[in-house]
């Protein structure tokens, strides 16, 4: 990838997302523990605008086509930090989707690659399912 080099910062960045990540999940494996999900939406916003960059994490929540998305991503986040933890959540997953649906075809691919993982969504239900979807992109 031209301009992507791995240094000190990103490797951070792409770290505060993992954990980020981690603890979202651990915080819906223990019934949607509220003080788990709040500490996983914060590392992984931090992680995210540590990789990117300030000036492009906000360039990315502000584009005009990832409106929706950014609003339901934060008003997630927001009810998720004053306790409505389960409808935090929904919400929240929903402007994710929203805003990171233009990666799905990139990291399809990528899953495509992993040995046994890659077998199993070249099955036939799997197959049909992601086209459904990829014919509903409307290109940018």
């Amino acid at each position: 990838m031209v301009g992507f080099e791995m240094n000190d910062r990103r490797k951070i960045g792409i770290g505060l997302t993992g954990f980020g990540v981690l603890f979202t999940f651990l915080g819906v494996v223990f019934f949607f523990d509220k003080g788990l999900l709040a500490m996983g939406n914060i590392l992984f916003v931090a992680g995210v605008m540590i990789t990117i960059g300030i000036k492009g994490t906000v360039s990315f929540f502000l584009k005009p086509r990832n409106y929706k998305g950014s609003i339901l991503f934060a008003a997630g986040f927001a009810l998720v930090i004053f306790g409505w933890a389960i409808v935090g959540m929904l919400i929240e997953t929903y402007g994710f989707v929203l805003l990171f649906s233009g990666f799905w075809p990139t990291a399809l691919v990528f899953l495509y690659r992993v040995p046994i993982l890659g077998n199993i969504l070249r099955q036939p239900f799997f197959t049909s399912f992601f086209d459904r979807f990829r014919e509903r992109r409307v290109p940018v």
